[in-house]
């Protein structure tokens, strides 16, 4: 498994992922720090660089989002399988542990994005909003807690 940033050929892979449209996705990644985490043979494919053409959905097997403000980092999507799900929640805590930041995500209580969020360091801080119907979970990791 390889983890990059994410650039708009991710964004049809994505959608994919997530049910959203392509053009939201596409904001996203404009948007937000967005890594996506690619198999070993993306990984080559990506090297001989093929002129701009779509990641193919089954390649990616996940992606994060997070953004940073008013002193925490926040992830704002994590979607994938529980492999790489535990590996892209690394990249945000790396970002915030050498910013002197803390960490925060609102996850669904489905199994995967929370027991990958609680492998990495994450605790548990109360109940989040529900969404779409579904109850969720506030998760917090401060890096010089840590330690």
């Amino acid at each position: 498994m390889r983890v990059r940033d994410a650039v708009e050929t991710d964004a049809a892979a994505l959608a994919s992922m997530t049910g959203r449209p392509r053009g939201v996705v596409r904001d996203m990644i404009h948007d937000r720090s967005v890594r996506v985490a690619t198999t070993a043979e993306v990984a080559s494919a990506e090297s001989a660089d093929d002129g701009g053409a779509d990641t193919p959905a089954d390649a990616v097997g996940g992606f994060v989002a997070f953004d940073a403000r008013d002193g925490v980092v926040h992830v704002t999507n994590v979607e994938g399988d529980p492999a790489a799900v535990r590996r892209l929640f690394e990249e945000p805590v790396r970002f915030a542990a050498r910013e002197g930041m803390s960490v925060e995500a609102v996850l669904p209580t489905d199994g995967t994005a929370d027991g990958a969020a609680e492998t990495v360091g994450f605790e548990a801080v109360g109940s989040g909003p529900r969404i779409d119907g579904a109850s969720t979970t506030r998760y917090r990791f401060d890096p010089d807690e840590s330690d």
